[in-house]
C-alpha cells in the first residue's frame, strides 16, 4: 500500500510540473497541500531525525486538533533524481482548511513546544538542515 501511495504521489508531482499554477477554483472535497523540501548537503540523516523528533509530534497534535486529516512524508525511490529530498503531503477536508494550515501548525507548535526559546532554536535548526523547494495545492478529482 505504501508503494502505491508513493507512486501515486510521484505521478501527481510529475503531472503538475510545467502546468500553469493558477489558483484553482473553489475545491469541493479533499485538498492536499504538498511541501517539497531539499535536505542540505550532508544533512539528510539529520533532517530525517528532525522530522521524527520535532515535526511529527507537532503534526500529531495538529491532526488531533482537526487542522488536517493525514500527513505523509515520502522520499524519492533509490535511483530517482528530483529537485527535492522530502515531500510532505497534508490531506485536508476542504479548501478552507488548507487556507488555515499554517496557522494551525503554528498553534500546534506552541502547544507541543511551549518554550519560545526552544521553538526558535528548532526553527533555526530546521533552516540549517533543509530548504523549501516549492509548495503546491492539489484538489481531488471528483
Amino acid at each position: 500500500m505504501k508503494r502505491v501511495t508513493l507512486i501515486a504521489l510521484m505521478f501527481a508531482s510529475l503531472c503538475t510540473m510545467g502546468i500553469d499554477r493558477q489558483q484553482p477554483g473553489p475545491a469541493r472535497g479533499a485538498v492536499f497541500v504538498a511541501y517539497y523540501w531539499r535536505a542540505k548537503p550532508g544533512m539528510l540523516d539529520a533532517y530525517n531525525d528532525y522530522i521524527k523528533t520535532v515535526a511529527e509530534p507537532i503534526d500529531e497534535d495538529a491532526r488531533r486538533a482537526g487542522v488536517f486529516e493525514e500527513v505523509r512524508t515520502v522520499m524519492p525511490a533509490s535511483g530517482i533524481t528530483t529537485d527535492w529530498t522530502h515531500l510532505r503531503v497534508f490531506r485536508l477536508k476542504d479548501a478552507s482548511a488548507a487556507e488555515n494550515l499554517s496557522a494551525g501548525l503554528d498553534a500546534a507548535t506552541a502547544r507541543v513546544v511551549p518554550d519560545e526559546a526552544r521553538r526558535k532554536a528548532n526553527s533555526e535548526r530546521a533552516s540549517t538542515l533543509r530548504d523549501l523547494v516549492r509548495r503546491e495545492v492539489w484538489t481531488e478529482l471528483r
